[in-house]
């Protein structure tokens, strides 16, 4: 199947170095996982219209200029080059982990810095690189503290419902290696050959306590949370979601009640900073619903990177990806550093903040925090 064409530049990009343009990675059309997208585009919009407010990059305005990835690594790749043609100063975004990758390994043979907002995968890029720094913690942080509130919580024997995926395995790999020295053991169930019944019977025989879901969003994952819902034999297994699927609203819509109390993570903290209730105010009138951390992360991108295009100046972008190591910027979650971080390949916030939450059976509309980490 061919790539998709990336769409035209909008009109209201300029070509006269009358702005200092960021170029913008988000899957907002299908088979990506578009909900996060839209989020992740109203926090970099957001903080873009702060700077704008404020100044601008040293009295000149700061652009986005976006490009839909829609979950592809082929065109993410094509979009960076593009974006580097266009002279942009530096890139921003991009919420898949194997898309991310994808762009993070053009960013660094191009030159060009790239401050990746949402994807976690651990090796974000094979080698190390001053190009690229990363917002969102690696996986293995935290998918081990998932772990912890899974044990902390009486489950050690742990099935994972996967596809296959550099991501997905990725996560049953943490997983495996973090359970089995604390007496966990984790069961893989292969969603190519099995249908959501078949997954139910598969639970009986195993034994297990919790099941994981480590595959596609919205499907086969609905399907299998509706079939364990419904099967009686299952009515004590705890259903979870790592990879952060009951944070957006079409998780609710689609499953209702049977969504609630399933855990996921989540990159918050237990009380917002004062710029983070600020910024929620705003973010929540833009997407007309309650912000996800997704919508966070887009904006603390903008705040880091404006940061560094003010103090290091926007057309050198050797200088910008050089001042990762010096930046310290106040976000909407914490205080802001970068630092090498083993097996990542970045520099690296280390560590965001890390919950594991649901949504309230009570109340679906509403989250419990039951483990911070």
């Amino acid at each position: 199947m061919s790539t998709p064409p990336s769409p035209p530049p909008p009109a209201a990009e300029r070509t006269d170095g009358s702005t200092v343009r960021i170029g913008a990675l988000v899957p907002l059309t299908r088979p990506g996982w578009a909900e996060a997208g839209r989020h992740l585009l109203a926090g970099l919009e957001l903080a873009v219209r702060e700077v704008n407010d404020t100044g601008g990059i040293t009295g000149r305005p700061l652009e986005l200029v976006v490009r839909d990835t829609a979950a592809d690594p082929h065109r993410a790749a094509a979009a960076v080059e593009e974006l580097a043609r266009l002279g942009v100063a530096a890139l921003a975004g991009e919420y898949h982990s194997v898309v991310a990758r994808a762009a993070a390994a053009r960013a660094d043979a191009l030159g060009l810095p790239f401050l990746c907002s949402s994807a976690v995968l651990d090796a974000l890029t094979e080698q190390p690189t001053q190009w690229v720094a990363r917002l969102a913690p690696a996986q293995s942080h935290g998918w081990r503290i998932y772990a912890d509130f899974l044990l902390g919580a009486g489950h050690s024997r742990i099935a994972v419902a996967t596809q296959p995926s550099v991501y997905w395995a990725s996560g049953t790999r943490i997983l495996r290696d973090h359970l089995a020295p604390r007496g966990g053991t984790v069961v893989e169930l292969d969603m190519n050959a099995l249908t959501p019944a078949a997954v139910c019977d598969e639970l009986v025989g195993s034994r297990a306590t919790a099941l994981l879901l480590l595959a596609g969003h919205p499907e086969p994952a609905v399907s299998i949370v509706r079939s364990v819902r419904r099967d009686r034999r299952l009515a004590q297994i705890l259903i979870g979601a790592p990879a952060g699927q009951p944070e957006f609203t079409e998780w609710a819509a689609l499953l209702g009640d049977d969504g609630a109390a399933v855990p996921f993570l989540r990159y918050l903290p237990e009380r917002p900073t004062p710029l983070g209730a600020r910024v929620e105010t705003a973010l929540r009138e833009r997407l007309a619903q309650a912000p996800s951390f997704v919508a966070f992360e887009g904006y603390d991108t903008i705040a880091v990177l404006a940061e560094a295009l003010r103090s290091h100046g926007s057309t050198d972008r050797a200088r910008t990806a050089g001042s990762w190591p010096r930046v310290a910027v106040e976000g909407t979650r914490g205080q802001i550093r970068f630092s090498r971080t083993p097996g990542t390949g970045v520099r690296q916030w280390a560590w965001p903040p890390v919950q594991v939450a649901d949504r309230d059976p009570a109340h679906p509309d509403r989250f419990r925090i039951l483990h911070t980490g």
